[in-house]
């Protein structure tokens, strides 16, 4: 498991400025420690498709945030995806936690059918991404801001497990 103080370190190294979304059990330490941070701003959503609106809205006023969603809200957000941080070529970055990833039965199927979306999703939608499940992979939210700066489209973080 990664650990949720050197996500926000990392975040913070990101000078993001505010974290958007919708916090589940895996990233409930995140916003956290992201609420204890006097120069974070966390908004909190009612559905995660509102969430890329309004890092849109803050990327458009010159802020630099992050959104913070599970895999199914992620899903459920499509259009808002499209409608917003794609054809606003918003470089925002994204964190999905990915729910079911570990939950397979004896045969390797997936229980949680959530899981076996979310991949083939963000690769229709040719959206980057990269796993961050321990510590050693830390450095792909470094790569995620770059790579979404690079295209000015957003790129994702996967995260794998309950940050801790």
């Amino acid at each position: 498991m990664a650990s949720a103080q050197n996500i926000v370190d990392e975040l913070k190294k990101q000078h993001i400025t505010h974290a958007v979304g919708v916090p589940d059990n895996g990233s409930a330490r995140i916003y956290e420690l992201l609420r204890a941070d006097p120069e974070i701003e966390v908004i909190t959503v009612t559905r995660e498709g509102e969430a890329f609106a309004i890092a849109s809205g803050l990327y458009v006023g010159g802020k630099r945030p992050v959104i913070i969603i599970q895999n199914t809200g992620f899903l459920e957000s499509g259009d808002a995806i499209r409608g917003t941080v794609v054809n606003m070529r918003v470089p925002v970055v994204v964190f999905i936690g990915y729910r079911g990833f570990h939950n397979r039965n004896a045969n390797g199927q997936w229980v949680d059918s959530v899981a076996t979306f979310l991949e083939p999703t963000l690769k229709a939608w040719r959206l980057p991404y990269e796993m961050l499940e321990t510590d050693a992979d830390i450095e792909c939210i470094h790569r995620a801001f770059e790579k979404a700066a690079a295209t000015s489209l957003p790129a994702s973080v996967l995260l794998i497990g309950h940050a801790t």
